[in-house]
């Protein structure tokens, strides 16, 4: 015998579509900060880590803002492969940066200096993120929305990308690994690989946003 879960109720549903909502505004935000803090603390330190995190989030946030813009497009499906290709193509262009400059640091075995910015900023990463990934993943299993439980799991990537840039700050400053910093560099540019791969498939990054704006033209029909 066989159980459904029940559809929540209209009223239930709105109140899960505005939640959503305000989480992904929540993350688009802090992307938004952290990216010109990460950009900034890592040109004061000579951090390639850094500085391709804070690309990283830039990207993300344009991404979205993407995606977002498609939805209000009179028949978004049409600008869906163009805007995705443009994604995709961001996030290759960041790995190469990221692997070059990561490269390059290490036969050139540049400094990289202590950036407390830096370590704060990604210690703060790694405790919000996960936070709103299983806000959002709950949210989305309630309302039965696969986009935003992917979208979810997007951010909990993110968590992994700060811990890794983190762990690499804190080896530099505590024993003066500096190669620490260029291979969080290198692990950066393989989540950027693996970014542009799903957004050239079609998988956006960011799209329960266009998913809302969606959902939110839908009602305006009803």
């Amino acid at each position: 015998m066989t159980t459904t879960t029940p559809r929540p109720t209209d009223d239930r549903r709105h109140t899960l579509q505005r939640r959503i909502k305000w989480i992904v505004t929540a993350t688009i935000a802090y992307n938004l900060i952290e990216a010109v803090v990460a950009i900034t603390a890592g040109t004061v330190a000579s951090s390639a880590a850094l500085i391709g995190f804070g690309l990283d989030s830039t990207i993300e946030v344009l991404s979205a803002a993407a995606v977002a813009w498609q939805f209000t497009r009179r028949d978004p499906e049409r600008w869906e492969k163009g805007t995705l290709r443009v994604i995709a193509v961001a996030f290759f262009a960041l790995a190469a940066y990221v692997t070059a400059t990561s490269v390059l640091a290490l036969v050139g075995q540049v400094d990289v200096q202590h950036s407390t910015v830096g370590i704060v900023l990604t210690a703060l990463s790694v405790v919000i993120m996960p936070f709103l990934s299983l806000a959002e993943r709950r949210a989305g299993r309630e309302l039965g929305s696969a986009t935003a439980v992917a979208d979810s799991k997007q951010t909990l990537i993110c968590t992994y990308l700060s811990a890794a840039v983190l762990i690499g700050l804190v080896v530099n400053s505590l024993f003066g690994w500096w190669w620490a910093d260029a291979i969080a560099g290198l692990v950066i540019a393989g989540f950027a690989i693996r970014e542009g791969i799903e957004a050239w498939r079609g998988d956006a990054c960011a799209t329960s946003v266009g998913m809302l704006l969606e959902e939110e033209h839908d009602d305006d029909h009803h």
